[in-house]
């Protein structure tokens, strides 16, 4: 695939000999993908990707792998804070309302392999915004299809199931995947559906509960659940 490169000043060393054992995606939340390639790329915004899709299929790479791209903030995976140097972050032509090109999810399509292989991240290291900061995100939202990298074992996917809905449960098995359980169910359930049942609504459910309890039990982080 060719990749155009467009440097960008905002990037700086990842810490603590971090590398990248996660893959963010997002949307750029913005009409026009010039002015989003030249926010990124502008030092006084200090905000970063390591590559931007443009809706038209050009891939542009604006830091290199290597190095920790400002693009995730504020937010915790799996118990573990400053995703900036844990991640590869791909913004993604979008302004969050719109369904995404085809040619820029064909290029997303070569282009995650080859990151993967990189840096030997698995399929439940290809995260959203939203996972990770369900409190105040919801890129790369509910437009974006998930199921079709999942298909290609480039993220995961839930098992069918239902189980009793059951809050404090729910928060449980939440924390067990990964989820920052501090930021409250609302915004854990809502950040849930987002991924993976974009267009339900109302309160907690037997289906809700049948996916955590999957993802829960096949993707496990080997740390303690805390207490909703």
């Amino acid at each position: 695939m060719q990749i155009t490169p467009r440097p960008s000043p905002n990037f700086g060393p990842r810490r603590d000999g971090l590398t990248p054992s996660l893959i963010v995606l997002h949307y750029t939340a913005m009409p026009d993908p010039t002015e989003a390639l030249e926010r990124l790329c502008a030092p006084e915004h200090e905000v970063s990707a390591h590559y931007l899709l443009h809706r038209d299929g050009r891939v542009f790479q604006l830091v290199d792998e290597d190095q920790r791209a400002w693009h995730a903030g504020a937010g915790m995976w799996r118990g573990q804070d400053d995703i900036n140097s844990r991640s590869v972050g791909i913004e993604i032509d979008n302004d969050g309302a719109s369904p995404f090109s085809e040619p820029q999810l064909a290029q997303l399509d070569r282009l995650l392999p080859q990151i993967m292989q990189r840096w030997s991240i698995p399929m439940e290291g290809v995260i959203g915004h939203s996972d990770f900061a369900p409190d105040r995100k919801t890129d790369p939202g509910r437009r974006f299809p998930w199921t079709r990298l999942a298909r290609q074992d480039l993220s995961i996917w839930p098992n069918d199931g239902e189980a009793t809905p059951d809050e404090a449960a729910f928060m449980r098995q939440a924390a067990i995947f990964g989820y920052p359980t501090d930021a409250g169910c609302d915004a854990v359930l809502d950040a849930l559906r987002q991924r993976f049942r974009p267009w339900a609504t109302g309160p907690l459910d037997g289906r809700d509960m049948g996916i955590i309890t999957d993802l829960a039990n096949r993707f496990s982080v080997d740390l303690p659940a805390p207490i909703a």
